[in-house]
This record gives C-alpha cells, structure tokens and sequence, in this order.
C-alpha cells in the first residue's frame, strides 16, 4: 500500500518544499526592495527604526502586522518630524527588527524594551504615539516609565479586547510544528490572495491607499512576520481570557484617539471607556471625534 502511493507522498513533499523555499526567496526580495534606516542593538534584540526632525522625541510605535511603513505612507512621519524629533521603530518581529525566541514579547516587555533603545540613542523624556497593538505598548510605557514619557497618545487600540473566533484563528500560526509548517507553506500565499480583500475591510469606508498595500503586503506576509502576528493574536487572546484590563495607575498627559468609521471594532466604545478610566488622574485626557486626526484606521485627514 505504501508503496503505491509512494510517489504521491514524494511529490507532496517536494511541493511544499518548493513552495517554503519560494515563500524563503520571496521573503529576502522584500527585504532587500525596502531602503532601511537605522539599527540599535537592546539585550540582543535587533530593532530597525527610522529617524528624522529635531526638538522633543516623538517615538512611534506601530500595530499588529504593520512596520514603520504605516507611518511613512500616511505622511504621520514626514510631518510630525517638522516639529519633533521622531524616531519610528519597526517593533519585535516586525519590518526589518528581530524577534527573538524563548520570551513572551508581552506590552510591557516590548514597553522595556523600546525604553531601552530611546536611552540608548540618548533619549531620556519623550512623548509616544502607538496605534493598534502599539497602543497597548505606549500605554506600557506610561505605566512603567512615568518619569521619561511626557506625553502619549494612544490611536485606534483595543484596550479591552474580547475573546473571539477571529482572536483565536489569528493566533493558531503561532503553534509549534504545525504553526511553523503553516507559516512556511500555504499561509503566505493564502494572505497575499486575500490581501485586497483585507485591505478593503481595514480601511473601510475610505479607500486604500496604494503605496501602502503594495508594501505591506510583501512584508506581512513573510513567515518571520506571521510568527510575529500570530503571537501577538495569541496574547492579545490571552488578554482576553485573564482578569480585566486596568489603566487607572497611568498618570501621564494622555490624548485617545479613534476612527469615526472603523469597521473592524467599536473603536469609539473601547476610547471612551479608557477615557473614563483615565479621567482625573491624568492631568488632561481627552477623546477626539468626528474629524478625528486620523480616519478610519491611521491615514491622514485635515482637523
């Protein structure tokens, strides 16, 4: 029996090798067609960011599936460095940084982490901007580094998230074996063909920008960066399952910002409630609204 069906297994085998092997090459073109910027080494992670601009640091931090790219192409960098001195990192697992493995690459230990590389660039007080996943890692920041961040604003985050089948699909890939099987076969040739499909739904109702869907989706849909993905899935998952989310301890000057048409979550619901959280112990919190700063997801609109 085995051996009737010998040379079916063979060619199955050789075609998911052949198929790891080109996710591998395609995955070192994006790379190498992307211009870097910057690299710091932190406690043996290599982190990439951009810098430009001077006055009071402005670090920004991006979300799940993204990189500094988020900010580039939505004209956030260019613009804030006319005032600020920014610095964009690409977070752990992202873009061009590593992510190394045997930690759980938590909010706070990220938060750590990119305290850390601001120190090491000579950046003792800064104000942070983080979006999506980043939020939850600015918010880290404020809890743990009070004295360094001078100001935060935290943009389209899912401060209490909810568990849920799409969390739990997300964070499968993230599974040893079988996750890394997946992450290296099918699983980015299946993302890149429903990269318009997603495109569409986050930035529903405005329209997607086309420079940033053409190069983010190289890059999301590289093995190393689904691992990075799935595992923030995972955590934000695991978030879902423990005890409820507390951000009363966060004293900093804080600025909640939401898009008035994201279709992905009530983002007006989860930035008022940490704006009641927050209320009275920062010395100024505020929510913005209908002409938001930025709409629907992260790109830039005229207050």
């Amino acid at each position: 029996m085995f051996a009737k069906h010998s040379g079916y297994i063979f060619l199955g085998a050789a075609a998911i090798a052949c198929l790891a092997l080109a996710n591998a090459s395609r995955a070192r073109r994006a790379l190498l067609g992307r211009r870097p910027g910057k690299f710091i080494e932190v406690n043996g992670t290599c982190l990439h960011f951009l810098e430009a601009g001077v006055g009071m640091p402005l670090l920004l931090l991006h979300g799940n599936g993204a990189s500094v790219e988020d900010f580039t192409t939505s004209g956030i960098f260019g613009q804030a460095a006319e005032k600020y001195r920014v610095v964009a990192f690409d977070r752990p697992g992202f873009g061009r940084s590593t992510r190394p493995s045997g930690k759980a690459w938590s909010a706070s230990a990220q938060a750590d982490l990119i305290h850390a590389a601001a120190g090491k660039l000579g950046i003792r007080h800064y104000m942070v901007l983080g979006h999506s996943w980043g939020a939850a890692v600015a918010l880290e920041l404020a809890r743990r580094h009070p004295r360094s961040v001078t100001g935060l604003v935290v943009v389209s985050g899912y401060y209490y998230p909810q568990p849920r089948l799409g969390l739990f699909l997300s964070a499968l890939p993230a599974l040893p074996l079988a996750g890394l099987a997946w992450r290296h076969t099918l699983l980015p040739l299946l993302v890149r063909l429903a990269w318009p499909w997603a495109m569409a739904k986050i930035f529903n109702p405005g329209s997607v920008p086309a420079e940033f869907a053409g190069i983010t989706k190289e890059l999301a849909s590289r093995p190393a960066q689904l691992r990075s993905i799935s595992a923030e899935s995972a955590l934000m998952l695991a978030a879902a399952l423990l005890p409820r989310l507390d951000y009363r301890d966060i004293v900093t000057l804080t600025g909640i910002v939401a898009g008035a048409g994201d279709k992905l979550f009530d983002a007006k619901r989860q930035a008022s409630r940490l704006h009641a959280e927050l209320r009275g112990r920062c010395s100024r919190s505020y929510l913005m609204r209908a002409t938001w700063l930025i709409t629907p997801r992260h790109r830039l609109c005229s207050p």
